[in-house]
């Protein structure tokens, strides 16, 4: 059974099984069980049912496997000739959650 979900700003579809890296949950640890609620589709091949925008009493229930930091993303700015320059870093707080179970 496959959903789409609406999770930390992102629209996922999930399987059961699947790892994916989403902005980190806010006091969060690793093998807390987050229940994701906001379900926009739910079902596979024939029985595909579609919220609006949600459907109701569907949920996904994720584990947290681990809070972690991605990439550093580095922004240089540079004008010629006038000694001017800045160099910026970011680290994204991610968070990598695995799919457990889908409820319709």
């Amino acid at each position: 059974m496959k959903a789409t979900i609406k999770t930390q700003g992102r629209q996922l579809t999930v399987e059961r099984g699947d790892i994916f890296h989403v902005n980190r949950y806010k006091d969060s640890k690793a093998g807390d069980i987050i229940d994701i609620d906001n379900v926009l589709m739910v079902g596979e091949g024939e029985k595909v049912t579609f919220g609006s925008p949600l459907v109701d009493g569907a949920s996904v229930k994720a584990k947290i496997i681990e809070n972690k930091r991605g990439q550093k993303v580095v922004v240089i700015k540079k004008k010629r000739r006038k000694g001017y320059r800045r160099k910026h870093g970011h680290r994204q707080e991610l968070s990598v959650i695995h799919i457990e179970s889908i409820k319709a």
